[in-house]
């Protein structure tokens, strides 16, 4: 998806926070425009390559997190990032990047991802949920249900910031 379409997160997270909170050497957005747009694969292996040259490693080392935070979200389905529940990009673990050929929930289109093991390479991973929208999503993900954003969790810390909107009934703590 091209950087300047609506669907594509970046223009908004670098208007919302990276221009003013980043240091451009250290902002590696996908690369959305491919030859191949229906080839998430293609963008896969392009980002992969890129983080593992920023990275000057092939193999993450748990002593040297990838990132300092990752930022991350709970769609309606349980899915983060662009894992989604009962996708085989779940349970991907030798490669960084991923694509998805077509997402659970919209929008319906091809997407790139990074895989657990990647997400996990953090100092902290910070999940933000909010609405009463995401309340049930939520319930199931708090009762431990097998979900993609039950297993993601950082080398580091987990932190959950979750409005009373999204709070699940009868939730203590």
């Amino acid at each position: 998806m091209p950087a300047g379409d609506p669907l594509n997160n970046m223009a908004m997270a670098r208007k919302a926070f990276l221009d003013q909170c980043a240091p451009a050497s250290n902002v590696h957005p996908i690369p959305t425009e491919t030859a191949q747009p229906d080839n998430p694969d293609q963008s896969a292996g392009r980002y992969e390559s890129e983080l593992k040259a920023f990275y000057g490693a092939g193999e993450l080392d748990p002593a040297r997190p990838l990132f300092d935070l990752v930022l991350m979200g709970v769609g309606p389905d349980g899915h983060t990032a662009s894992l989604f529940p009962g996708y085989p990009a779940i349970d991907e673990t030798g490669h960084w990047v991923v694509g998805v050929p077509k997402a659970h929930v919209e929008p319906f289109v091809p997407r790139v991802t990074l895989t657990l093991p990647v997400l996990a390479s953090c100092r902290e991973m910070l999940f933000e949920v909010a609405g009463a929208d995401k309340r049930a999503i939520l319930t199931r993900v708090l009762g431990g249900e097998n979900l993609p954003a039950n297993r993601a969790r950082s080398i580091g810390e987990t932190v959950w910031l979750v409005d009373r909107a999204a709070l699940p009934e009868n939730f203590g703590g």
